[in-house]
């Protein structure tokens, strides 16, 4: 469980909701399930600068414009105030958060409608807009225990309309929620069904802040920041303080951690290891290039019987008199929860997690042996993607686990004392790495990254110069602000790998840190300081359609004029929070003519083994209606097998044997025309366009990744009027 630290220190604000409404939706929820099954036991690993800002937020004390906005009296809100609430209120997940509320979807495509500026929308919005966005904007952050809550139920019955009372209501019901997530966390690890584990307090990238040059230990040639940055003790402070802090906390001591970001290297091991940290966590990728082992998989995603025999055991790693047990993550079977299972049904992806985890540990436990088998992912941000949170899947999921005789689901301190220490591998060095690709590139190589380093090392420079000159609680203060700046997340969005919505705010909040720091000592903080680090943000686009089209159906890019003046949907799929997702659908454009749609689907890369399908799910809407169809197109690497197109109640309309009208090509690309008559399309009436592409009965990739495309039905010129309208 992680979030940055969002507060500047100086100012006293926070400058992201994050926390607060994770706090809302998944802190608190994902531990309370266990109440309902005793028989599972699990590890929950707290940030402890993430304990610390709900514990602020408890205070009553603290400062959030996000907040204010939200519950300050909609007739008061200022143009600045109703900018921000357009611009901040509807980053939430487009199908499972806001299209849960009717009222809150109408108000998020009042917004897309205005175009890409958010704030172009504020003339089409009247106070009872405002207040009803305030209102659901929070509501849809409510953890699913607090949604059942009666008064709660009947705002959510009230569907809109909503009045200040109802915001007071939320308001006071926010506070509850907040004040019962770390009792909760106390009274699970007090029962024996969690162990919580920790994180270095501001969760840095340890083995960098000891060295930067590690970076260059995990990749040869590894372009590295100008200023070698090598500060050992401020890893060794910032795992000192996170034990303190949790022991504060919750009245034990920590036990085991997981670094930041799985980051390890033998030196972060031996300074664990020294403070009194008995086991740690990483990533098979570090396993596999210590011993060194290539974790290879089956086209089904499984290890063979020496990868297995490997992976699936604990670990102590031993190094000058001092040792460490580890355990390190199944990377495939982790993904499956962070990125598959959210477009499964629940009880579909419950039974597949089961059968997949007896599969895994099959070639091992055929042989009369018990394998430790670790799981281990982001605590919150995969629940978005669930129906309701998540609440089904994991419900069905505890209840197969404790009824399952050959499977115990129990926390890495229990897996350590029941094992025989004889069965435990045996590591005498680690090569440095974290969970992703076993090294650190997210965070040094890039130009960006390496530049926020030499900005972080001038300034710990400048602190070590000048800390003396100051009276002790200004130098506190401006080595807080240091330790706050050495956190993993602010080069987690510099570089090329990720990027989202606020990549300007955690920019801007990096670096508004670091001038703290001089601020605090008295100096004046570089001009370098006042330019953002990050480049251009690259996002998704959506272009609309300008013409009509005409394309030639041959799964071949035989003309670019084909397509020309279609809608188009093409992502930056590097983006987001989430890493580890990989992507094989590139692009999406559809059109329409006077009697047709098209839509072309464009891939990332060849598909890959295996039977696959693609699914259109299209919706029609008009009249205050909406119709479903769903196209299933069932594809293998280089050929389409068949298809088959079914209305909302299942009926086939059209099939590869009776086609209706309908073509579709496979080649290099998918290509498709469907007769509007077909489905009784109608002027007026706008199609709605997502592909999932599925293997193996899983969704492995969709376009959009959330919502849909929008494809206008009506005459040639009224679609290049509007197209130019909206730009």
């Amino acid at each position: 469980m992680h979030q940055p630290f969002y507060k500047d220190l100086v100012s006293g604000e926070y400058r992201l909701p994050w926390v607060r409404l994770h706090a809302l939706k998944d802190y608190y929820g994902m531990v309370k399930l266990l109440e309902e099954f005793p028989g599972v036991h699990q590890n929950f690993n707290l940030v402890p600068s993430l304990v610390a800002q709900i514990a602020d937020y408890n205070s009553g004390a603290f400062r959030d414009p996000f907040w204010d906005v939200a519950f300050r009296p909609a007739a008061e809100l200022s143009a600045d105030d109703r900018s921000f609430a357009l611009t901040y209120f509807f980053q939430a997940h487009a199908e499972r958060m806001i299209g849960r509320y009717p009222r809150y979807r109408q108000l998020w495509e009042q917004v897309r409608a205005a175009g890409p500026d958010p704030s172009n929308a504020a003339i089409t919005f009247a106070e009872r807009d405002y207040r009803d966005l305030q209102v659901l904007s929070q509501i849809a952050w409510f953890d699913e225990y607090f949604l059942a809550d009666p008064a709660i139920a009947a705002l959510i019955a009230k569907g809109s309309g909503y009045s200040e009372d109802d915001k007071r209501l939320v308001m006071a019901k926010q506070r509850e929620i907040l004040k019962a997530v770390l009792p909760a966390y106390r009274a699970a690890a007090g029962s024996g069904s969690a162990e919580l584990s920790v994180t270095p307090y501001y969760h840095p990238i340890l083995p960098l802040l000891c060295d930067t040059n590690a970076g260059r230990d995990s990749v040869p040639g590894l372009p590295l920041p100008n200023e070698r940055f090598s500060h050992p003790e401020d890893a060794e402070e910032q795992i000192r303080r996170a034990l303190d802090a949790h022991e504060h906390t919750f009245s034990s001591r920590p036990i085991g951690m997981w670094p930041s970001e799985g980051s390890v290297s033998d030196e972060v091991l031996a300074i664990a290891a020294q403070l009194g940290i008995r086991w740690m966590a990483t990533d098979e990728g570090v396993l596999g290039r210590s011993l060194p082992h290539s974790m290879t998989r089956d086209g089904d995603g499984f290890l063979d019987l020496p990868g297995a025999e490997k992976l699936y055991r604990l670990y102590r790693w031993e190094s000058n008199g001092l040792s460490m047990n580890m355990v390190f993550r199944d990377h495939r079977i982790s993904d499956l929860l962070g990125f598959v299972y959210s477009g499964m049904p629940a009880a579909d992806a419950a039974s597949h997690l089961l059968r997949t985890i007896k599969q895994a540990a099959q070639p091992i436990t055929s042989q009369g042996r018990d394998v430790v088998l670790p799981i281990i992912l982001d605590g919150e941000n995969a629940w978005e993607g669930y129906e309701a949170n998540g609440r089904e899947f994991l419900r069905r999921l505890y209840d197969g686990l404790q009824k399952d005789s050959q499977i115990e689901p129990i926390t890495i301190a229990e897996a350590i004392e029941r094992q025989k220490p004889e069965t435990f591998g045996k590591l005498r060095g680690l090569v440095p790495g974290s969970w992703i690709n076993a090294n650190f590139n997210v965070w040094i190589g890039a130009p960006e990254d390496n530049r926020s380093w030499d900005y972080l090392g001038q300034a710990r420079d400048f602190y070590d110069e000048n800390a003396s000159r100051v009276a002790a609680s200004q130098r506190q203060l401006a080595y807080e602000e240091l330790l706050i700046a050495e956190g993993s997340d602010w080069n987690w969005w510099y570089g090329p790998e990720h990027h989202s919505a606020n990549d300007s705010d955690f920019d801007e909040l990096y670096r508004k840190h670091l001038s703290n720091v001089y601020t605090l000592l008295g100096g004046v903080p570089p001009d370098h300081l006042a330019r953002p680090i990050s480049g251009a943000i690259v996002s998704a686009r959506i272009s609309p359609q300008t013409a009509y089209v005409h394309p030639v159906i041959d799964g071949l890019v035989s003309s670019y004029f084909d397509w020309m003046g279609a809608a188009q949907y093409s992502s930056d799929r590097r983006g987001g929070s989430m890493h580890g997702k990989s992507f094989l659908l590139d692009g999406l454009y559809a059109g329409i003519d006077a009697e047709n749609l098209f839509a072309r689907l464009d891939f990332a890369s060849r598909l890959p083994e295996g039977p696959c399908l693609a699914q259109l799910h299209l919706a029609l809407r008009g009249g205050g209606k909406e119709e479903r169809f769903q196209l299933e197109i069932d594809l293998a690497q280089d050929e389409l097998r068949g298809w088959q197109l079914l209305n909302g109640e299942g009926c086939v309309l059209a099939s590869a044997y009776t086609p209706s009208g309908v073509e579709i090509a496979f080649v290099r690309i998918l290509e498709l025309k469907l007769p509007m008559a077909l489905v009784n399309a109608r002027q007026g009436q706008a199609f709605n366009l997502r592909f999932v592409l599925y293997r193996d009965r899983i969704p492995v990739d969709a376009l959009p990744l959330e919502g849909s495309l929008e494809i206008q039905i009506g005459p040639e010129d009224v679609l290049v009027e509007r197209a130019y309208t909206a730009k």
